[in-house]
Order: C-alpha cells, then structure tokens, then sequence
C-alpha cells in the first residue's frame, strides 16, 4: 500500500473529530455546490457527492436541507474558496483552505495566527509544489469485489491508489479525476459514501516532540476559525499512530 494510504491512516480520526466543526464546514460546501450547479442533486453531481459525505459524517438531514434553502435565500452572501500557504515554526510546510463570504476578514486572521505561533504566510504557489492535491472517494467493500479489478477498470480514470481500510474501498485519484471516476461509480452501480479532495505531502519533515506540540498549536488555532475548512502540513506523524 501506497502513501496515500499511509496518510489516509494518520488523518483519518481526527479529521471528523469535531462534529460541529463539521457541519459547518459541510454546511459551507453544500452551499458553495448549490450556488454554483443549483439545488436539485439529480443535476448537480458535487453536491450529490456532498449530500453522502453529510450522510457519512452522521451530519442530520435537516442540516443539510437548511443548507440547501439557505444558499437559494437572497440572504445568503457567496462563499468563496481562498487557499493561503506558509511555514509554521521549524520549517513545517501548511496549506490552509477556507471558505469565507469575507475575505478581508479571513486573510487577516489567517496571518495573525501564523505571526502569533512563529510561522510565517507566504505568497501563493510558495508550498503547495511540495503536495499532491488528489481526490479520494469512498465505497463500500462488496462480497466478492476484486480490488485489482477495480484498479484496473480506474486507471482510465486517474486513479492511481486503490485499497481496503475496514469495511470501505478507499479511491485515490488525480483532482481534476474527480468528474470521471464519480461517473464511472455512478454509472457501475457502487455507492458513494463519501468523495473528497484531500493534499498528501510529498516527503514529511521530522520534529522533536517539543517542536510538535508547538507545531499542532498553530494547527489547533487555524482550525479553531471557522472560515477554515482544512489545514494540511508535511510534518512527520510520531512514532506509534499518533492521529492527526
């Protein structure tokens, strides 16, 4: 198994560890899908996909029906997605992607919390070479299911990684693949529990524990605003699955 999968293993815990935390974030996204591809799932495919990741992250209907009110409300402001980059102390790599209907308000907090905790905001494009930005998609494992199979029916696709963490089939991909390999699940009769874009970090950087915690301090406060949707570093994970 691949790095995607390694990586997979390390984030996956925490990454729905806060519940409300993620039902902003949710909310956010749906909102984004509906504005851009209308509120009808039947012919938004994103927000089809978005409406399963709400399901899978136990994310109640009615969120999600609100949601989808709220964006065709003239109340509602857009949302645009902005993606900031820079280096947390000891040369740790970040990206950090929001969705914010203020931008003003989000870069300014954003380079606060960098300047408060030692790190540094960078301009665009100054680490984000040093990730892969993939999607990854998640099906349930059915009796019978040849993985390899699979692969290979999704190489057209651009995927790249395919395997089994428990219950679910885990589908790596190249981003722009997101459209291509939906469709062919879609279209070949597999349930989409979730699909996402996710940005693995080419190599990681070892730390002390020390640096670590003063690392995951920044990481908690960039995570804490709730114009912040992810934040992805290259920080090496410690010894003995440490979640992250």
């Amino acid at each position: 198994m691949g790095r995607a999968f390694e990586y997979r293993k390390a984030r996956k815990l925490k990454r729905w560890g806060n519940m409300a935390r993620t039902f902003t974030k949710l909310g956010k996204e749906i909102a984004i899908a509906v504005k851009a591809g209308g509120p009808d799932p039947a012919g938004n495919t994103h927000l089809r996909v978005l409406i399963q990741n709400a399901k899978a992250a136990n994310m109640p209907k009615e969120n999600v029906e609100r949601a989808i009110k709220r964006a065709t409300s003239k109340e509602m402001g857009d949302y645009k997605e902005m993606v900031y980059e820079g280096y947390a102390p000891f040369g740790i790599a970040m990206i950090v992607e929001t969705a914010t209907d203020n931008t003003t308000r989000t870069v300014a907090n954003v380079r606060s919390y960098f300047n408060k905790l030692g790190g540094s905001l960078g301009t665009s494009g100054s680490v984000s070479f040093m990730f892969d930005h993939k999607c990854v998609f998640k099906t349930p494992v059915k009796e019978g299911m040849d993985i390899e199979e699979l692969e290979l029916e999704l190489i057209d696709c651009g995927v790249d990684e395919v395997f089994v963490d428990g219950e679910e089939v885990v589908i790596y991909g190249a981003f722009e693949s997101y459209g291509a390999i939906q469709k062919y699940l879609e279209d070949n009769g597999y349930e989409i529990i979730s699909g996402e874009f996710e940005r693995i970090p080419t190599d990681t950087k070892e730390v002390t524990e020390e640096q670590r915690a003063t690392v995951e301090k920044l990481i908690e406060k960039l995570e804490e605003d709730e114009d912040v949707a992810n934040v992805y570093h290259n920080m090496k994970e410690a010894e003995g699955g440490e979640e992250e």
